[in-house]
């Protein structure tokens, strides 16, 4: 198959942004709060955001593959699949606080080669694809230079999971080092590390739908985009954006009380 990366990407792009308008319809609107069996919340805007971008991929790419947060797969075996989370922090979303977003991540063949980070609310987009570059809303953008974690900000989103999850000591101990900290992160937080506003965005867990975007991004962006063992991939079930040069003293301290 033939594929054109940049005409994938740039209606990846359009499609988020499509996505995100109609979240915005929604969005402080006191939307109806459905939980899903897994007791995550998601709402109306949720839905119809993932309905839109999979009707739009499928008229313009008929024979590539979905996998979305919301719905059942569509064209698994297909070369290309589009990876969708039409709201990623909706939590945040239900609570009215604009740093949600709509992530869409592609594969070829199972590799992660483009990915598109859109906050509606605050008109920003980062996106990317494989060998191309990472851009902020049509300007190349990269991730900040910062060398050693007692100069770097750290972000995150929930951090119940790290006690949750096991990561507690490591946690508190990152908090120790790193010289500030702030939540609400989400994939949020991963754009702030490729545009070079934040060093460190660290998610204890993470779906596929949640990391397939991330990882492209951050790459392109001169970043590092790993599960909390170092496996640079979409389905470690965490993960974790930085410069390059933080990698491993993150590793160090995940590995040490893990």
């Amino acid at each position: 198959m033939s594929l054109n990366i940049e005409e994938i990407l740039d209606f990846a792009c359009k499609t988020a942004k499509a996505a995100g308008e109609c979240t915005l319809k929604y969005f402080k609107k006191n939307v109806e709060i459905i939980s899903k069996s897994d007791n995550s919340p998601v709402t109306i805007a949720d839905r119809e955001a993932e309905l839109l971008m999979r009707k739009m991929i499928q008229e313009k790419f008929p024979d590539h593959g979905i996998l979305g947060e919301e719905f059942e797969r569509h064209n698994k075996d297909a070369e290309v699949q589009w990876i969708l989370d039409p709201i990623d922090g909706t939590v945040g979303f239900i609570h009215g606080i604009p740093l949600y977003t709509n992530l869409i991540g592609i594969t070829v063949k199972n590799e992660p080669v483009i990915g598109v980070i859109n906050a509606p609310c605050l008109n920003e987009m980062v996106y990317a694809a494989k060998g191309k570059g990472a851009f902020l809303n049509g300007n190349k953008t990269t991730v900040r230079k910062t060398t050693e974690l007692k100069n770097a900000s750290l972000m995150t989103s929930d951090v119940q999971y790290f006690n949750e999850y096991g990561y507690k000591n490591s946690f508190e101990e990152l908090l120790k080092k790193v010289k500030t900290h702030r939540t609400w992160g989400d994939a949020y937080g991963h754009l702030m590390v490729a545009s070079g506003r934040a060093d460190v965005m660290l998610d204890p867990v993470l779906n596929i739908w949640d990391a397939a975007a991330l990882l492209p991004v951050i790459n392109e962006a001169g970043g590092s985009f790993t599960d909390l063992t170092g496996n640079s991939r979409i389905d470690g079930g965490n993960g974790f954006s930085c410069p390059p040069e933080l990698k491993q003293e993150l590793l160090d301290i995940f590995s040490k009380h893990n």
